[in-house]
């Protein structure tokens, strides 16, 4: 029994941890998923148009003062009158930087093909020279202007992003290139505020994957296919104009990026994030309800143990013990006699049984009611545990019918045990209201006999005690018993 309560209580554990375990898993997952999924087709998206925005708002005004630039009277005047006094356009140039805080400002001639710069005139362009081959592009295009990256003409140490605009009259014939250049380090201030502005890392990629632009905070290699975790989707980020995954980085976090080409430098706009603050607390929340869940599984297993061990005591109260009297029923006795012989054998010891019965136990109820012969049985049965020991076992055989098992006890102390009782009961007063009554009890004694059954012995019992009744009851006979009372 107490084997099959261990099993229900383990079975009620595992089901109850598996349950809780199984929803706050789910909702983990779930939430964890919205978020992963919230983060990159939404945050980082909207983060990289608005960054891509401000780019092209920052950028716009530098094509801006090239477009006035490029439409300036004094420039076509000055070009039409066969670029006289370079100094002119020196001035004209050096106007613009200040007044438009520009890294620089300059003008190439197709005509004289002479470069013109803020701080005079740096040179002539030449197809032979690699670093003049942006001119030769712009000369080409259809399209009014062009933004790129490259080293400064007028200091080679340095890259600044340039906005190369067509000058043209109106026939469309071409004639130069003019316009103005940002510092690289302008474009990364920019960075940085967009970096604390959105909270997210924010950086360029060229098309070979590496990295040009960055915060301050950016660390680790310039090669995009070094960095661990981002190593495997190189391949994606460079072969698609935009893309968004997620990946683990170095230190093994969960982090988003969002990359989209920025056409005007031909480089990739990337915003990256490490996992958001809402995982970090849905993390907590798993946890807090796991440890909600053992606490309520460890409740429920504890008030069910208690309850059940509570039922389980009363059915076996009620499947061993007599409802009236409170001793030990016939079901049990048998158990429980079948454990006393093997006790008595294996310890070799003797073991003897008591049996008692009510006298004119049917007078007293015919003449005071049930109600009484109750009380009457009930007052009979304390005055028995009184006199017996604790080892003793007391049991309700039928009716008024009682045996009392008695361990490691010979026939003749088994007597002596019985008398005392049959003593004690005949001085006993009953009392139920105004009614009392004495009544008296007739025994028989027997010690148990090596391979002798329940029933062997008590059909000798019955016997000496059929003899007891005879000789006038309120007596003990059988095995051990003193005389029968002068007055039986």
């Amino acid at each position: 029994m107490l084997q099959k309560r261990f099993r229900f209580v383990a079975a009620l554990a595992v089901l109850l941890l598996c349950g809780f375990l199984a929803t706050s898993l789910i909702s983990f997952f779930v939430a964890r998923r919205s978020i992963s999924h919230r983060i990159a087709s939404e945050s980082l998206p909207l983060t990289s148009d608005n960054v891509y925005s401000e780019i092209q708002r920052d950028l716009l005004r530098s094509v801006l003062v090239s477009s006035m630039m490029a439409h300036d009277t004094f420039v076509h005047e000055w070009i039409d009158e066969g670029e006289q006094d370079p100094q002119r356009m020196v001035r004209f140039l050096n106007e613009v930087r200040s007044k438009h805080h520009t890294i620089s400002a300059f003008f190439v001639s197709e005509r004289t093909r002479r470069y013109y710069h803020a701080d005079g005139v740096l040179k002539t362009v030449s197809r032979s020279d690699p670093i003049d081959g942006w001119y030769f592009r712009v000369r080409k295009m259809s399209a009014p202007y062009e933004i790129n990256v490259d080293t400064d003409t007028a200091d080679h140490s340095r890259l600044d992003i340039f906005v190369n605009y067509r000058v043209t009259e109106a026939g469309g014939k071409f004639l130069g290139a003019i316009g103005v250049g940002l510092a690289v380090d302008t474009v990364r201030s920019l960075i940085e505020s967009y970096q604390r502005r959105f909270g997210r890392q924010i950086y360029f990629v060229d098309r070979a994957g590496k990295v040009t632009l960055y915060g301050s905070s950016f660390t680790g290699p310039l090669d995009i296919r070094d960095r661990p975790g981002l190593a495997p989707h190189a391949a994606k980020l460079l072969g698609s104009e935009e893309s968004s995954f997620s990946y683990r980085d170095a230190d093994g976090h969960h982090a988003y990026l969002n990359a989209r080409l920025v056409p005007q430098f031909d480089w990739y706009l990337v915003v990256a994030q490490r996992e958001d603050p809402a995982e970090a607390v849905i993390s907590r929340t798993l946890l807090v309800n796991i440890l909600i869940s053992l606490l309520i599984t460890a409740l429920v297993l504890v008030l069910s143990h208690w309850l059940i061990r509570g039922y389980q005591g009363r059915l076996e109260a009620m499947a061993t013990t007599d409802k009236l009297t409170g001793a030990a029923n016939r079901h049990i006795f048998e158990l429980l006699f079948d454990k006393a012989v093997k006790t008595a054998r294996r310890r070799d010891e003797p073991l003897s049984l008591l049996s008692l019965d009510v006298d004119h136990f049917k007078r007293i109820n015919d003449r005071f009611g049930h109600v009484f012969g109750d009380v009457a049985l009930k007052t009979v049965v304390d005055i028995v545990r009184r006199q017996t020991r604790e080892s003793d076992v007391l049991c309700r055989w039928g009716g008024d019918e009682f045996l009392l098992l008695m361990p490691n006890a010979t026939a003749s102390e088994a007597a002596v045990r019985a008398e005392a009782i049959r003593e004690a009961v005949r001085g006993h007063d009953i009392r139920v209201g105004q009614d009392s009554t004495r009544t008296s009890v007739s025994m028989s004694v027997a010690e148990f006999r090596p391979g002798e059954g329940l029933d062997a012995l008590l059909r000798r019992m019955d016997a000496s005690l059929y003899q007891a009744k005879r000789a006038g009851r309120d007596q003990v006979s059988g095995q051990g018993a003193p005389p029968a009372p002068p007055d039986a």
